[in-house]
């Protein structure tokens, strides 16, 4: 119970005091007007209330990434509880509020031209390739996903294959219609549900007869029963819960909606703390409910699931709340990422093409290719899907904190805070490409793939170093 406690506490702090020390580098100024009104349109760029913004935000960044990815997480053992707290603070909070930003001060363009802006054409142009394949891959995978939740759930006339197709066309229209008609509405009602179910289970485990073996005294090694390392696997398999390179397209939709540059720390570093929170609960709740670290592992043995295990201490812990809170849970929080995933490569697609989205008929001829490529993508087995949506967004993170650094090198500011990350997944993304097994990786020895994973990122900071020494000694205003 105490590393818990003291897990919380140290995530609660570092927003007001690291997201303080960022929110300083980065320079906010309330009296910039935002894109919400420069470029208002009705459609995707809409001034909307602070609170509703960081509830759409944290919900769509969240989804299910924090309950899974944490339930996964810790089935490596404590080092999961470090990587939550330290991972969001210094890493995760810091990509979606930078990238945010950068987003705010530039017309609120999306992620492929940010890192375009910094990093070169032939970046931008291999960034729209693979944003758009990974919000494709998020929209698909959270298709399939509640589709078989719901079909188990309903008559058996109402099969997974129509609960796709009902999917599907709540997706076109949440990816189609302004933002503050169906995601503006709906996005709060279930953000306060998935914090409420959070924020329950924290309850139970600070009032209620439970313990968390948190097994800190027996080191930080994986506790799997197969003995996967927990470097690099335990970095991808939370992905959400401490840093998601999905974020940084989300963040930019968001950024439109913004009223003032004072509240992007509350809604954008605020809302990964959130995340963080909530998968710190979830990890500390798998742990104390299955009784350590045997027990998650003979539950998973048995034919447990994420999803059932989200279910049995969802029902066992808050009752018939619960139940509907967990049916809340695996179902429309997966959904509401889906959505956004959608909506957001239509936004890419749109500011590659230059193509004014005010007009229903070009979104919807945007929307088409799109949903197409979804229903394609759902050809291929779920399972694998999975594997490589999780490598993907690990990767899509570094790309984006290194155009982050360029950014804030550019100005003369502290890129140190955005370099450090970058370092640290780079090496993640690319010994895990080189060491996970097939397909998903190239299967190459372990060492081998963790130094040639750490070499590539003294490298590129190399590179990035000679280029910041070549830098004019002119600083770029903050806007440009």
């Amino acid at each position: 119970m105490t590393a818990f406690l003291v897990s919380l506490a140290i995530l609660i702090g570092g927003y007001f005091i690291y997201g303080y020390i960022v929110e300083r580098v980065i320079g906010i100024d309330p009296a910039r007007t935002t894109p919400a009104y420069t470029l208002r349109d009705g459609i995707d760029f809409v001034p909307m209330p602070t609170w509703k913004v960081f509830l759409i935000q944290f919900l769509n960044i969240a989804g299910l990434g924090p309950i899974f990815g944490a339930i996964m997480g810790i089935m490596f053992g404590p080092a999961a509880f470090l990587w939550i707290v330290f991972g969001t603070i210094f890493a995760g909070a810091v990509h979606d509020f930078v990238s945010a930003m950068i987003s705010l001060r530039s017309g609120g363009i999306s992620l492929p031209e940010i890192v375009g802006n910094e990093l070169g054409s032939t970046i931008k142009n291999v960034m729209r390739g693979f944003s758009l394949l990974l919000l494709i891959l998020v929209g698909t995978v959270f298709v399939v996903s509640p589709a078989q939740l719901i079909a188990g759930m309903t008559p058996d006339w109402m099969t997974e294959t129509i609960w796709v197709a009902v999917i599907l066309g709540y997706y076109f229209l949440a990816t189609a219609l302004p933002i503050d008609k169906l995601i503006g509405n709906l996005y709060p009602l279930f953000g306060v549900a998935l914090l409420f179910m959070a924020l329950g289970l924290m309850f139970v485990m600070l009032f209620g007869d439970v313990t968390i073996p948190d097994g800190f005294a027996q080191g930080l090694g994986s506790r799997r029963a197969d003995s996967v390392p927990v470097f690099p696997m335990m970095f991808v398999s939370i992905a959400c819960g401490a840093i998601s390179g999905f974020h940084a397209t989300q963040s930019p939709m968001m950024a439109r909606c913004l009223k003032n540059e004072r509240m992007a720390r509350p809604v954008f570093y605020g809302a990964m703390v959130a995340e963080g929170i909530v998968a710190l609960i979830w990890a500390a709740a798998t742990i104390a409910f299955t009784g350590g670290y045997e027990g998650l592992s003979e539950y998973m043995a048995n034919g447990g699931t994420a999803g059932s295990l989200v279910k049995d201490i969802s029902m066992s812990w808050l009752g018939a709340v619960g139940g509907v809170l967990a049916i809340i849970g695996v179902i429309a929080a997966p959904i509401s990422t889906g959505d956004t995933a959608f909506r957001s490569a239509r936004l890419i697609l749109a500011d590659f093409l230059h193509l004014s989205q005010t007009k229903v008929l070009r979104r919807f001829m945007l929307c088409v290719p799109v949903f197409l490529a979804g229903v394609g993508l759902m050809m291929i087995d779920f399972n694998v899907l999975w594997r490589y949506f999780a490598w993907c967004n690990q990767t899509l993170a570094v790309f984006t904190l290194w155009a982050c650094s360029v950014w804030l090198a550019r100005r003369g500011k502290a890129y140190i805070i955005t370099v450090v990350p970058a370092m640290f997944m780079t090496c993640v993304s690319i010994s895990y490409l080189l060491c996970a097994p097939r397909p998903e990786g190239l299967g190459l020895p372990y060492q081998f793939a963790v130094g040639a994973g750490c070499a590539a990122a003294v490298i590129i900071l190399g590179l990035f170093v000679r280029w910041k020494m070549s830098l004019s000694r002119i600083q770029l205003p903050d806007e440009a």
